[in-house]
């Protein structure tokens, strides 16, 4: 099984998680500048060389090393469950990707045929109701989540414990885990403990966000997308989530944390 999901500088300065859709474009850029003084051109997930990354064989073995003998600072970074699905829901779904076609081939017309989702047209710029929509996206989530039909989950929305527990049940630990929502907070304490070849000022870096402008604009509050079905379902999809990363389930206007996270707790639930 190894560390899916896991980069680490060239320096072996720092370790990361990757969980989808909680700012990972921005920390992989922030961990790519440490070590060489400039931004990867382009998407840093498309980078296959500057960094090592579970993906790259040839990194394979020295991010196995490294985790297993936890030689490096690691971390990783969390958000929201209704934020994040929400995104995963305009950028995947709604947005055309940068290669200029819909995310995955097939699986919006899969939606839209037996789900009854809209995504405003082939081109995404046309009006729909989001709101309907959305909640029916949020079904077929939950079904692929659960019940893994029609098709798999996907990493952008399934649940960030289980992207967190692979690196623990595999024999990593983590020294950090923050919230998308304290961002400069967060990395600030991670870049604290941990020496750089290249100063970084977090004031001075722009927030890459690779999903912004591919799909439709979020018309209404995070909360009208909830209703009492809508939240029954983020609940059994994403308990956990809630409870370990110290989320409001009770509010979905409430997108900051309630609490602080337990790393102890973190590793005991998710390594069995």
């Amino acid at each position: 099984m190894g560390f899916p999901g896991t980069w680490m500088t060239e320096s072996e300065s720092v370790v990361y998680r990757v969980v989808p859709k909680c700012a990972c474009s921005t920390i992989g850029q922030i961990m790519f500048y440490s070590d060489h003084g400039k931004f990867f051109d382009g998407d840093i997930h498309d980078a296959t060389e500057g960094m090592h990354k579970w993906a790259i064989d040839a990194s394979q073995p020295l991010i196995e090393r490294n985790v297993k003998q936890h030689k490096s600072y690691a971390f990783t970074c969390v958000r929201n469950p209704y934020t994040r699905i929400l995104s995963s829901f305009f950028d995947k779904i709604c947005g055309i990707q940068r290669n200029g076609k819909r995310y995955r081939g097939n699986l919006v017309p899969l939606l839209v045929q037996k789900y009854g989702v809209e995504v405003g047209g082939d081109d995404g710029k046309q009006e729909f109701d989001q709101i309907a929509s959305f909640r029916r996206f949020l079904l077929f989530a939950r079904d692929t989540i659960r019940f893994k039909k029609p098709m798999e989950p996907d990493i952008h929305w399934s649940a960030m414990a289980g992207h967190v527990s692979t690196y623990i049940v595999n024999g990593g630990r983590y020294d950090k885990i923050f919230f998308t929502e304290k961002f400069d907070e967060g990395m600030g304490a991670v870049l604290k403990k941990i020496k750089t070849k290249h100063k970084v000022d977090l004031k001075q870096i722009p927030k890459f966000n690779e999903s912004e402008g591919h799909g439709p604009k979020r018309l209404h509050p995070v909360e009208d997308y909830f209703d009492d079905l809508s939240r029954h379902l983020v609940w059994e999809i994403y308990k956990r989530d809630f409870q370990l990363f110290k989320y409001d389930f009770d509010n979905p206007a409430n997108k900051m944390p309630i609490g602080e996270i337990d790393l102890d707790e973190v590793h005991a639930k998710l390594g069995d």
